[in-house]
């Protein structure tokens, strides 16, 4: 299937959600255009950096979630519909959040300076908890009605699900301390684009992997269906997709306690001690 296919099969699948994804890539364009223009820096980088990087997440998880929903539409056509309005009205909300507080030339996560950033940040709070309870959500519709998928892309997408959660569960931990890096301020230096802190822990990394499981394992019981036509071998390549998922939840946990700990990603000691 070429990107062209791809795409109209996304908007096919769930046009809610598909044209909210476009939305994000229009912005990332507008914020590519504006960022070179602006001296100003928040935490160390370009107020721009952080609505970019929001949005080409954002716009992957949009479209990843349409591409899941379709498979649930036919046992539960009214939950989906809601779960496709919602999710987006979420993120449009945490959009302007992210994009105002840059504009203001000021963090939009962990700010609490004034009373109108904490309301800022709160907002932005209450939308992903919605987000993380609708993914639970998607997630129980995946295993309360059969669903005619080959058992290794099934099972691919459930445990992709619940990693999502996961990190979003682990987003708290930011939260209640109102900040990503652990032994050191926000803002220092880090790896280029992401910024990931390399002289103290960042929960960010955890968070990122968790995130992504929901593209990764799916792309791996897909990729491993195709290898085993024969239903016995796919109940079997179901197997090898918990395997992985298993792997894949130890080295999340293994990140978030690394962080925890105060280390950087790339620190060699880190690792030695895991």
């Amino acid at each position: 299937m070429n990107v062209r296919a791809l795409l109209t099969e996304i908007h096919r699948r769930q046009r809610v959600l598909a044209v909210t994804g476009w939305l994000h890539v229009m912005l990332l364009v507008v914020l590519l255009s504006v960022a070179p223009f602006d001296a100003r820096t928040v935490t160390g980088l370009n107020p721009w950096i952080k609505p970019m990087k929001f949005a080409v997440s954002i716009t992957i998880y949009l479209w990843t979630l349409a591409w899941f929903l379709a498979y649930l539409r036919p046992a539960y056509p009214r939950a989906v519909r809601v779960v496709g309005w919602l999710v987006s009205l979420v993120f449009v909300v945490e959009m302007l959040c992210v994009v105002s507080q840059a504009a203001r030339g000021v963090p939009s996560h962990f700010n609490i300076s004034t009373p109108y950033d904490g309301a800022v940040f709160t907002l932005m709070g209450v939308m992903i908890i919605i987000n993380t309870l609708l993914v639970a959500l998607v997630l129980l519709m995946f295993f309360l009605k059969p669903v005619e998928l080959p058992p290794a892309y099934l099972w691919g997408i459930r445990f992709g699900l619940l990693l999502f959660v996961l990190a979003s569960l682990e987003g708290f931990v930011m939260t209640s301390q109102l900040a990503h890096t652990v032994g050191a301020a926000d803002g220092g230096p880090g790896l280029p684009f992401v910024n990931w802190s390399t002289r103290a822990g960042d929960l960010r990394v955890a968070h990122f992997l968790g995130f992504h499981a929901l593209q990764l394992l799916p792309l791996a019981g897909y990729w491993l269906n195709l290898r085993s036509q024969v239903l016995a071998r796919q109940r079997r390549m179901a197997l090898v997709v918990a395997a992985l998922a298993f792997l894949y939840a130890l080295v999340f946990s293994a990140l978030f306690w690394q962080a925890l700990s105060g280390r950087p990603l790339i620190s060699l000691s880190a690792l030695l001690v895991l």
